[in-house]
C-alpha cells in the first residue's frame, strides 16, 4: 500500500487524474491550472474553482476572527480567477458547521463573505450546510469568466520570457509567526493582550490578504498578455517549479530582485529564520507570479507594483536561483504540503496553511 504522504498534494492530484479523458465538448482545460475552463458557445469561457479550508489545519479560531475567515475564504477563490486573467462573478459556500458554533458566529463569518462579494463585485448565489464532528469545514466554488482570447495558463512560458512578480513575498508567512507567536505567550492567561505593534502589515498579510485584481487591470491598460501566470498560494519557488514544468523550460530567479518587505525582513531576524527562504517558500501571499515576452521588458518595468525578477531558459538548464554572489542554487518546492505526514521529515514550512487549487 502507498502512503498518500509519499505523493504529496499534486502527486496525488496526478495520479487520481491520471488519463482523465474529457467527455464533453465545452470542457476546454480540467485538471493542472488555477481554475477549469469551460466553453458554452458564448464569446465568453467559464472559469471555475473549488476551495476547501479545515479547521486546525487550514485555520486556528484562536486568532483567526470568524469575519476574516470568511473574508479570506471567498477572496483567495477570487484570486484563482483572476490568475487566469479572468473575472469572478458568482460564488457558492458550503459549510460543515460543529454543535459549538451558534447562528451569531455563522452569520459573523458570512459577513466576511458578503463584504469580499461587495468589494470585488461578486455575487453569492447558493451553497449547503451540514453537521460536522470536526469543527468547521468551508467549501467555495467561484465562477468567473473571460475572453478566450485573454485567458492565460500556467503552461505557455517560452525561454526568454521575463518573470514578474507582484507586491512583495514571505509577510503573509510571517504574520503566521507573529500570530503563533501571541497564541503561545497567551496560553493560560485570560487578560493577554496580543502585541502587534510594528508587524501590522503581517498580520493584515496573514488574516486579509487581497486578490491583485488592479494588477490584471493594470496589465490590460498597458496591453500585456501574460505568457503564464498563477497566484502565489504556496510559496514563489513553488509556483515558479509548476509554470516550468508545464512549460516543459527552466528558469533563473535572482535573489537580490525578490520583493521583500522591511517588516518581513525585521520578522524573520527576530525568528531567527532565513529572510529568501521566507520569501520563497512561505506561501499565502496570494501575488500574482508571471511571465511576459522579453519584447515587454519596457512597459513592464512602467508599471507600478510589478517587478521583474528573472528569466524562463531552455528546460536543459534546470531551475535555479542566482545568489547575491553570482552562485546558483537549484529551486526546490519546499512550500506547505497537506497531505504529509506530521512525523515525516519532510523539510516544507509546514506551519503555513496555503493551499494550491488544481
Amino acid at each position: 500500500m502507498t502512503e498518500i504522504s509519499s505523493l504529496g498534494e499534486f502527486g496525488l492530484i496526478d495520479r487520481l487524474t491520471d488519463k482523465l479523458d474529457k467527455v464533453n465538448d465545452s470542457t476546454l482545460r480540467g485538471v493542472g491550472d488555477d481554475a477549469a475552463v469551460m466553453r458554452y458557445g458564448s464569446d465568453r469561457d467559464v472559469l471555475v474553482t473549488t476551495d476547501l479550508l479545515l479547521e486546525n489545519v487550514h485555520f486556528d479560531l484562536t486568532y483567526v476572527p470568524l469575519k476574516h475567515l470568511g473574508y479570506k475564504a471567498a477572496v483567495v477563490n477570487f484570486s484563482d480567477i483572476y490568475a487566469m486573467n479572468g473575472t469572478p462573478r458568482q460564488i457558492t459556500v458550503s459549510l460543515g458547521i460543529s454543535r459549538r458554533f451558534t447562528v451569531e458566529h455563522i452569520e459573523e463569518l458570512y459577513a466576511g463573505i458578503r463584504y469580499a462579494c461587495e468589494r470585488y463585485g461578486v455575487d453569492l448565489v447558493g451553497g449547503d450546510t451540514s453537521s460536522s464532528n470536526q469543527g468547521l469545514v468551508i467549501s467555495i466554488t467561484c465562477i468567473g469568466d473571460a475572453k478566450p482570447e485573454d485567458i492565460v495558463y500556467r503552461d505557455g512560458a517560452k525561454p526568454t520570457d521575463l518573470i514578474c512578480v507582484s507586491g512583495d513575498l514571505g509577510a503573509a508567512y510571517m504574520g503566521l509567526q507573529v500570530l503563533e507567536r501571541e497564541k503561545v505567550a497567551s496560553a493560560g492567561r485570560k487578560d493577554f493582550i496580543p502585541d502587534f505593534s510594528g508587524k501590522e502589515y503581517l498580520v493584515e498579510r496573514q488574516l486579509k490578504p487581497e486578490a491583485r485584481r488592479d494588477i490584471i487591470e493594470e496589465l490590460a491598460q498597458a496591453g500585456i498578455r501574460p505568457t503564464s501566470m498563477m497566484d502565489v498560494s504556496d510559496g514563489l519557488s513553488s509556483e515558479l517549479l509548476h509554470i516550468c514544468k508545464l512549460s516543459h523550460t527552466g528558469c533563473r530567479v535572482y535573489e537580490d530582485r525578490i520583493p521583500i518587505d522591511y517588516q518581513t525582513a525585521v520578522m524573520a531576524e527576530e525568528v531567527n529564520m532565513n529572510l529568501v527562504t521566507a520569501a520563497l517558500n512561505g506561501g499565502e501571499d496570494y501575488e500574482l507570479l508571471f511571465t511576459v515576452p522579453l519584447t515587454a521588458h519596457d512597459k513592464v518595468e512602467k508599471l507600478e507594483g510589478i517587478k521583474v525578477i528573472g528569466y524562463i531558459t531552455e528546460p536543459n538548464l534546470g531551475c535555479a536561483m542566482i545568489t547575491r554572489d553570482g552562485g546558483e542554487i537549484p529551486l526546490r518546492a519546499q512550500g506547505w504540503n497537506p497531505l504529509v505526514a506530521e512525523d515525516s521529515e519532510d523539510t516544507s514550512l509546514s506551519q503555513s496553511p496555503a493551499e494550491d487549487k488544481e
